[in-house]
């Protein structure tokens, strides 16, 4: 199955939700990690929660009750958030756990990523980094690529 997700978008206050459809689907939370820097730099996002809902819009709204424990993230960080509508129930559950399932096995992954960022990189490091940016804003992130290539998965 082919999930066709919303791009990704900062998440500030519920009023920035009003156009998030009333309907079923998955969505994930991403803190973003390291600002750009440069004219080609890119935004790294950390997904840090993948979860469903029966309606998406209210979901994502009560991320910023008092009683949730996202709100304090939510206000304190940069965060951003993106969705899939996924009307069958069947199929929203088997994806939302395969992109969790991804998620937990990419925590030792992106730890070992975070904190290669804070050596000092070498010559074949920097022609790595430079051949990956992305030329035009059109094109899709890491993390949208890593999302579509879970989700790709699930079609097998």
């Amino acid at each position: 199955m082919e999930l066709n997700w919303s791009r990704w978008f900062r998440c500030e206050s519920s009023f920035g939700l009003l156009l998030v459809p009333d309907q079923p689907g998955i969505f994930a939370l991403a803190e973003e990690m390291a600002g750009p820097e440069g004219p080609h730099a890119r935004r790294l996002l950390a997904v840090f929660e993948i979860d469903e809902a029966e309606d998406v819009a209210r979901a994502l709204s009560r991320l910023f009750l008092p009683s949730s424990p996202w709100r304090t993230r939510l206000a304190e960080s940069r965060c951003y958030l993106r969705y899939a509508i996924v009307a069958d129930a069947g199929q929203r559950k088997a994806s939302t756990a395969a992109l969790k399932k991804w998620l937990n096995s990419q925590l030792d992954a992106a730890s070992q990523m975070f904190e290669q960022s804070h050596r000092q990189p070498s010559i074949h490091d920097q022609h790595s980094e430079a051949s990956q940016r992305y030329e035009s804003l059109g094109e899709k992130t890491v993390a949208e690529r890593a999302v579509d290539k879970v989700t790709g998965l699930l079609a097998v």
